[in-house]
């Protein structure tokens, strides 16, 4: 049979899931009643919740005679590692492009790692149906692109579909009959180069992606370089230098067929497949038949730029709600992690039980923290931390940038922009953008943007865009303005009372109901000055047989602020951790007892004065 495999890549929320369902229902991969969710794709329940895509996914269909193995992919650029692994096990991509919001910053990294691998895209402007689509000024954009990432001539000549994933059709020509997705299939097929098949050569592939099933452990996937395997051949895996990591014999053997994983006797050369049944082999390992002597080679993935560290849960009410709390246990998981995302690093740290987590950006970490919190872990975190390094040639500190994008309405283009510039951002571009909009583009230190997003969707009422690609590392930008309200903390163990809460919360903004468990050293709030505040939040009215009518009613309570993981994640400072259980996220000080915390705080105030 005639293979294409293609991957689709975008900017988050560009449309790659929705389109991807349609290709399955025309394609016939559904029964004709069958009732399939919609973004069937994202089977992940973190993935349903936020409405974005985190672990690629393969599927395939068949059109015409042939099929085509199709790898849905990460639009975020925390999950860029994802994307870089999944074009080594493809021969083209479909780029996709928003037709009102065009071409944006993840738009920029997946067409730069589609084209350094040689691939020829196929251009895909997405959304015509939206009222603000704007399909010619956007295939500009997307040409003037390709020229500026260096595409070479046939690169630069890439086709061109405009479509709806949504309603399901795509067309050449804006004047076309909008029908159903058949011109996309037509194109692939015609565009598309089939994989190089070597038939004779033994069995070698490398893995790309790498899961968990209940029933068959770790499942491989990737596409055959080489080869035929056949079931129960005998296999055995190397890693990148060389070494053999494991043999044993290919007990399990998976093709894709729609949205199901198959076993299959046999496949061919070029097909992407999944195995089952090895104990070691991980990412980026070749599998392979014993006469294969050498690995294949891999893509090196971008390394991370951000780290956190990752505790025991050692406060007061460690242990209560979680089932999963030693270091032993937070370690095997965080290890166990690394094998299947390569895009995150764990080590041990300097301080006893606790690792550093290093990652692409605060989303990635944080889908790995609610991930594991929901798989019954407790866990205290530090605050993010970017990586540095040091010039190899002027043995200068440089840190991690990104190229930041800000769509907001008019009125909030100036207290964007005062933001970021004193969070060292460099404006480089400011132009309107239509419906009222100005579209923003700064240059910035990655550490700016640590703890912003909270503030930056405060400032414009929740209407601001901003999307934001790492660009490299250049000189350490110097200090930088940190938080700049205090904290208010609890002096005492018990139960948040509402008589003590109402007379705290003109002190600042409260993050706790009363009944909320509560210890010393908790962080109960945001205090309104620049200090922090140790506070009673425990104290019960003294009882007297003298009644005010009315006045206890008039005690209300302002709602506390609740605080996401991430927003949580970015809002503590150097000396305060998040504490997240299955139950709770709270926020507390690194150091629970009042004095030691302030014998701290002195040690670092001297050692900063002497630096």
């Amino acid at each position: 049979m005639e293979i294409r495999n293609i991957a689709i890549i975008a900017h988050v929320d560009h449309g790659k899931t929705t389109l991807v369902d349609q290709l399955l229902r025309q394609s016939g991969a559904f029964r004709e009643h069958q009732q399939v969710a919609e973004r069937a794709l994202d089977r992940n329940e973190l993935e349903r919740e936020r409405g974005i895509t985190i672990l690629a996914k393969c599927t395939a269909v068949t059109w015409k005679g042939t099929r085509i193995n199709i790898v849905d992919t990460p639009g975020h650029a925390d999950f860029g590692g994802e994307v870089e692994r999944i074009l080594n096990m493809v021969d083209g991509a479909i780029v996709l492009v928003d037709a009102a919001e065009g071409v944006l910053p993840q738009t920029k990294f997946v067409l730069t790692k589609a084209l350094a691998q040689g691939i020829k895209p196929i251009v895909v402007v997405n959304k015509i149906d939206r009222q603000d689509a704007r399909p010619d000024e956007v295939h500009e954009e997307m040409f003037d692109l390709f020229a500026a990432l260096g595409a070479n001539d046939d690169q630069l000549d890439f086709p061109m579909l405009y479509a709806s994933g949504r309603q399901g059709w795509a067309v050449v020509s804006l004047d076309d009959e909008r029908k159903d997705l058949g011109p996309m299939f037509d194109l692939v097929l015609r565009h598309v180069q089939p994989p190089v098949r070597d038939q004779n050569a033994p069995f070698a592939m490398v893995a790309s992606i790498l899961d968990y099933d209940n029933f068959l452990g770790r499942v491989l996937t990737g596409r055959v370089e080489q080869g035929r395997p056949r079931l129960n051949m005998p296999l055995k895996v190397l890693r990148s230098d060389g070494t053999v990591v494991e043999t044993g014999r290919l007990t399990k053997l998976m093709g894709f067929r729609g949205l199901d994983r198959v076993n299959i006797e046999e496949a061919e050369p070029g097909d992407i497949i999944a195995i089952a049944g090895m104990t070691d082999a991980t990412i980026p390992d070749t599998i392979c038949d014993p006469a294969v002597m050498a690995p294949l080679p891999a893509t090196p993935v971008d390394p991370p730029t951000l780290a956190m560290t990752f505790r025991i849960n050692d406060g007061p009410l460690g242990g209560r709600e979680g089932k999963k709390v030693t270091s032993r246990q937070i370690r095997d998981r965080l290890f166990r992690e690394t094998e299947g995302n390569v895009a995150i690093k764990v080590t041990e740290s300097n301080e006893s039980e606790a690792f550093e987590v290093a990652g692409r950006g605060e989303l990635q970490l944080g889908v790995l923290i609610e991930t594991m919190r929901r798989e019954g872990f407790e866990l205290t975190i530090g605050r993010p931390r970017v990586l540095t390094r040091e010039n190899p040639e002027t043995g200068e500190r440089e840190e991690p940038f990104e190229d930041v994008l800000v769509d907001v309405d008019e009125p909030f283009t100036g207290i964007v922009v005062e933001k970021l510039s004193k969070r060292k951002g460099v404006m480089q571009d400011m132009r309107p953008s239509g419906g009222g909009k100005v579209r923003l583009t700064f240059h910035m230190p990655s550490r700016g943007l640590i703890g912003y997003h909270g503030e930056f969707l405060t400032d414009t009422r929740g209407t601001g865009i901003m999307n934001r690609i790492f660009a490299g590392y250049e000189p350490w930008a110097g200090a930088m303005e940190g938080r700049r309200n205090g904290s208010l903390i609890s002096n005492s163990d018990g139960e948040a009372v509402h008589y003590s809460l109402w007379y705290l919360q003109e002190r600042g903004t409260l993050f706790v109901d009363p009944g909320d468990k509560i210890y010393q050293g908790m962080i109960l709030g945001e205090h309104s000055r620049d200090s922090d505040l140790d506070v009673n939040a425990i104290k019960e009215k003294k009882l007297t047989n003298i009644r005010a009518a009315g006045k206890d009613d008039a005690m209300l309570l302002i709602p506390p602020r609740r605080m996401s993981l991430e927003q949580a994640i970015a809002y503590i400072e150097d000396n305060e951790l998040v504490e997240v259980t299955p139950g709770a996220i709270r926020l507390r000080k690194r150091y629970l007892d009042p004095h030691e915390r302030k014998r701290h705080d002195r040690r670092s105030a001297e050692s900063e004065a002497a630096a």
